[in-house]
């Protein structure tokens, strides 16, 4: 059977991102040494307790003030903990190419409502997909199956009509292992050829510039 849908990750797979960043960003706002802003943030596990949708915004300012004793502005953390990212522009035509080929996008990410709504302020490239699952919605993580199952139930296929593509081997691997075909992420370019080895009629990489 041919491709019907495709699964993509986010995070270095449409835009890049960078948890360093994120705590130069946190530390240059709250004056907290990035030693400190680490074991707040990540150490404690307080970020993925927002991707798996454990904590509301509201809910994480509340424990971030309490572990930091800083009451920062909403508004300007979550701003901090979101400018993170960079465009992976070449991700957009193809995108564009296999909607228009009639492929179902569906996002398939770790992530959290502060950056999903700092992406889709900044670039349009979320609109392109049919369906979005996120941990935060779901409550699970990568690689957790149960995830991955409620991606499948948005593709509208079986596992083995789907392609999903993530920066994360072991991410991969267990796409790989529910029947999904999965690549790892490189670059753009590897992904175009591996569409087409796979039936997709996207064009080659070389004839983009035409």
């Amino acid at each position: 059977m041919p491709i019907r849908t495709c699964l993509f990750d986010l995070g270095n797979v449409l835009v890049y991102f960078s948890h360093d960043r994120m705590i130069d960003n946190v530390a240059r706002l709250t004056a907290i040494p990035e030693s400190g802003v680490q074991e707040i943030l990540l150490d404690s596990g307080l970020q993925w307790r927002l991707e798996r949708g454990e904590l509301t915004e509201n809910e994480f300012h509340s424990e971030f003030a309490d572990r930091s004793g800083i009451d920062v502005d909403p508004d300007q953390l979550r701003h901090a903990l979101a400018d993170i990212f960079e465009l992976n522009a070449p991700m957009i035509p193809l995108l564009e190419e296999l909607r228009s080929l009639g492929i179902r996008l569906v996002l398939l990410s770790n992530t959290t409502v502060t950056h999903i709504e700092f992406i889709r302020s900044r670039w349009p490239v979320l609109d392109l997909f049919d369906a979005v699952t996120t941990s935060w919605q779901v409550g699970i993580l990568k690689p957790d199956p149960r995830i991955y199952e409620s991606a499948l139930a948005q593709a509208n296929c079986a596992p083995a009509d789907c392609f999903f593509t993530d920066d994360i081997e072991d991410y991969v691997n267990q796409a790989v292992l529910m029947g999904i075909q999965a690549h790892v992420y490189q670059n753009t370019t590897t992904t175009r050829a591996t569409l087409r080895a796979l039936g997709i009629g996207v064009k080659p990489a070389q004839d983009l510039s035409v």
